[in-house]
């Protein structure tokens, strides 16, 4: 016979389990916090997205991989111009370049305002004329499933031509180039929803910047994936994030759907 207030069988059981269940949740913490935030960010994202608006630059492909076919001419180009910079600040100014709009970085380093002109004409009538190669992960983007548009800042002549020089032309609905001196992405991606009547619950943004892409995807309502590699926004919002794409397709919801590696 049992006492009125004696504690079930399984008792010893539920206390094991609920204890095993917070110690593997603790050390994914500790260990993994990129595990971690995926799964609790996944349980709140219940709808699969069919809709991705996709950063180009170090997200598709990354520049340092690809830096001579890229970069060569303009580092050249801009040796041979009096950028009013020392030699050391202008080293520095190349490596940022890789990862940061050249206008931006023109701007920090304080690049002669009379030589701009002919250097952002250079710019605009500039093509990557040499075969770009994608990032490892491109895979993970390529087989999502639903509409995907390549939304991505620069100069259109220079993005069309880096966009053509990959390869991946056929795999995107869209490729919108957005001039950063006269807007930003948060603009395209409301005309984007406006023109295709898209469901911001249906999107993804997928991107590096997340000062960017990111946060204008934040401030938008829409769900985010941060890439960052390199872990240089650690304290960033962002509904997911990774430093590779390996785990795209849960943040997309289409987990069932990723094909087996």
């Amino acid at each position: 016979m049992v006492a009125p207030n004696a504690a079930p069988a399984n008792t010893p059981t539920i206390i094991f389990v609920s204890f095993f269940m917070i110690l593997v949740i603790y050390l994914l913490n500790i260990f993994n916090p990129q595990v971690f935030l995926f799964f609790s960010s996944y349980k709140n994202q219940s709808t699969m997205k069919r809709i991705f608006f996709i950063d180009l630059d170090n997200t598709i492909y990354f520049t340092k991989a690809n830096e001579e076919q890229l970069m060569g001419e303009l580092y050249r180009f801009l040796e041979s111009m009096d950028l009013g910079i020392s030699k050391e600040d202008f080293q520095l100014a190349k490596q940022e370049m890789l990862k940061t709009p050249f206008l931006k970085v023109a701007k920090k380093y304080g690049f002669k305002e009379e030589v701009m002109p002919d250097v952002i004409s250079y710019l605009q009538n500039r093509e990557v004329t040499k075969p770009l190669k994608p990032s490892d992960d491109y895979h993970h983007i390529k087989s999502l499933i639903g509409r995907k548009f390549i939304v991505t800042a620069g100069f259109p002549k220079q993005q069309l031509s880096k966009v053509k020089m990959l390869g991946i032309a056929d795999d995107f609905e869209e490729v919108h180039v957005v001039d950063v001196s006269i807007a930003n992405k948060k603009k395209t991606f409301e005309k984007l929803i406006d023109q295709h009547h898209l469901d911001k619950n249906d999107i993804l943004i997928i991107g590096d910047d997340a000062e960017s892409e990111i946060k204008f995807g934040l401030e938008l309502g829409i769900t985010t994936f941060l890439l960052d590699p390199e872990n240089l926004h650690p304290n960033a919002e962002s509904t997911f994030r990774g430093n590779d794409l390996s785990n795209l397709h849960i943040a997309a919801g289409q987990a069932s759907l990723r094909p087996v590696e």
